[in-house]
């Protein structure tokens, strides 16, 4: 369920926010969907910046297509215009927020909008490791600029086991 910030957030651009959101949903639908997405024009609301190009995670685009079919489908009527956009439309800002969300998990990125109060837009890692016994990195990348982000929850680190968060050449902004 949709935080009532993250609505009332996404509303203030709402046009912006549908047609970026619908445009992704509808090129990771596409015979194209898992290939690289170079060309994003990403809408000035957007906090942060993405790491381009797009890349989608193609076993998380799998697991998730039937969600994302439902989404774009539940909010056609609206990206065409054919239904008018508003803030006080509650089924189309919680499919937005859905969206979103599905959206994050498939590419690794956040997609924040100004004035959220969440990680700004940007690549993110979040491992989850019950026994770690060789060795796991977060993000290791020679060009990621920007918003980066790293979580990595580990239960036990067996002796010789090697964690590390970020590594590589310029990961931040010059």
């Amino acid at each position: 369920m949709p935080d009532p910030v993250e609505i009332a957030v996404i509303s203030a651009a709402l046009p912006a926010t549908l047609t970026f959101l619908f445009q992704r949903v509808e090129r990771l639908l596409s015979s194209r969907g898992a290939e690289p997405e170079g060309d994003v024009t990403a809408p000035d609301a957007l906090a942060g910046s993405l790491q381009l190009p797009l890349q989608p995670h193609e076993d998380r685009l799998r697991a998730g297509r039937r969600e994302l079919e439902l989404l774009r489908d539940a909010l056609a009527n609206y990206a065409s215009g054919q239904v008018p956009t508003c803030t006080s439309d509650q089924p189309l800002l919680r499919n937005l927020t859905r969206l979103r969300g599905a959206l994050e998990d498939i590419y690794g990125q956040h997609l924040t909008f100004e004035g959220e109060d969440r990680p700004a837009s940007g690549p993110f890692v979040h491992q989850k490791l019950t026994t770690l016994t060789g060795e796991a990195t977060g993000m290791d990348a020679d060009a990621i600029s920007g918003n980066a982000r790293v979580v990595q929850d580990v239960g036990t680190v067996d002796a010789g086991a090697k964690l590390i968060g970020m590594k590589g050449r310029r990961i931040g902004p010059r």
